[in-house]
């Protein structure tokens, strides 16, 4: 993977006062930069940088999505109000969202250019955007502030973070041991190089420095390991059942099984009606159960929102559908897969727990993402690697600024054969 490489000087984290290593260096050599800040001291100029950056001016949120309503309820809560939504979408335009107008950016920069600053508010899965788009586009307009949205969070941590991979950068720097122990796993310089762009990203909100996502299918790269027809997978965050159609699309009916896992109830109809939907050779190898993934057998609570989001926790039950958890070895009664994937919205080291001995006495491949939290990047490969000595492993982007971040584990006897 090539990425478009600035100097770091002139990324937005190093505009509001929050210093960061020249990405021009080697991978180890900027990591060790990165991780030599002093937590405090960190944290400090953390706290400050949206004030610098935007220029003491009130906010435009770019953005009204889901990010930008999440933003200004955080704001809100803090005793903020934004001036303004601004939005490309044509329907949302003039719209009152909880009381903010929301404007086309042209007219957002007509009105507010010289005197707001414009928080770009659009990160989310499955989109192309990058904040390049959003920067260029708001700069042709005449807006002279433009500020990416951790900074913003960083400011209030309060009423606004944690959210998703982002979190208060001095945390990285708290378990700088084990950023440094995860480093020396990656198997290539494609994931070493990936690993430190996405410490740089939580560190210095630095999206730029992200690599393009890779060309595969998300779970099922042919250049790491090698498919088998004796294939047995468990689909853990199985969702409408989108990876199943993936597997169906590459592999046809070369694999042996599938226990497809999803939680949530609308999601379940929708992953059950896609297995109905395939032909009688496949449906008869694919069962699905509707449970969330745990460390041990109990029940968590779970904000079925009927989408790829939905996450279990042990909220109160009013604040959630009660759904039954179950650790994978349990589910699995003695079975063996060769491959466990999980993308289940932050519940991934609590459900590889559950699979610990699974993984200790047959090391299957592992497919984990790894964006759900700040610290996952690293504590997720540490842990397989306590648990299997075998594994190696790759780290791949499957979307932009940090989404769909996977860790492969992959047993040797199971890489791809290179030409010697």
């Amino acid at each position: 993977m090539v990425s478009r490489r600035r100097n770091a000087s002139s990324g937005p984290a190093a505009a509001s006062g929050v210093a960061g290593a020249g990405r021009g260096s080697a991978p180890g050599g900027e990591l060790e930069a990165l991780l030599a800040r002093d937590p405090a001291q960190l944290r400090t100029e953390a706290r400050g940088a949206f004030a610098a950056a935007s220029r003491g001016r009130p906010i435009v949120l770019m953005g009204a999505g889901g990010l930008g309503r999440r933003t200004l309820a955080g704001l809100r809560a803090a005793g903020v109000e934004p001036l303004a939504f601004a939005d490309n979408s044509s329907e949302l335009q003039g719209s009152l969202i909880e009381g903010v107008r929301v404007r086309s950016p042209a007219d957002a920069a007509r009105e507010y250019a010289g005197r707001a600053a414009f928080v770009v508010t659009i990160w989310g899965a499955g989109s192309p955007h990058r904040l390049e788009h959003s920067r260029a586009q708001l700069t042709a307009l005449g807006c002279d502030v433009i500020v990416p949205f951790p900074l913003l969070y960083w400011a209030y941590p309060a009423e606004l973070l944690p959210h998703y991979l982002q979190d208060e950068p001095h945390k990285v720097l708290e378990q700088a041991r084990d950023v440094r122990r995860a480093f020396d796993l990656w198997e290539d310089e494609t994931s070493r190089a990936e690993y430190v762009a996405q410490v740089r990203l939580r560190m210095n909100a630095d999206f730029d420095g992200l690599p393009r996502p890779v060309g595969h299918l998300q779970y099922f790269p042919s250049d790491l390991f090698e498919w088998s027809s004796a294939e047995w997978i468990v689909d853990g965050g199985a969702y409408d059942g989108d990876s199943i159609r993936d597997l169906v699309r590459l592999h046809g009916e070369q694999f042996a099984r599938v226990l497809a896992i999803e939680p949530d109830p609308a999601n379940f109809q929708r992953l059950e009606a896609t297995v109905a939907g395939l032909p009688a050779a496949l449906r008869s190898k694919i069962a699905c159960e509707c449970v969330a993934l745990a460390s041990e057998t109990g029940v968590l609570h779970l904000d079925a929102t009927g989408t790829a989001s939905s996450a279990t926790g042990r909220m109160p039950a009013s604040d959630g559908v009660a759904v039954r958890a179950e650790a994978l070895d349990t589910l699995l009664a003695g079975k063996v897969p060769t491959m466990i994937k999980l993308d289940i919205e932050g519940a991934e080291p609590d459900a590889l727990t559950g699979a610990r001995r699974t993984i200790v006495a047959h090391a299957p491949i592992v497919a984990a993402c790894v964006y759900h939290r700040q610290d996952h990047l690293w504590q997720i490969p540490l842990m397989l690697r306590e648990w299997q000595p075998d594994y190696t492993f790759f780290l791949r982007p499957h979307n932009e600024e940090g989404w769909d971040l996977v860790c492969y584990a992959v047993p040797r006897a199971r890489l791809v054969r290179r030409p010697q």
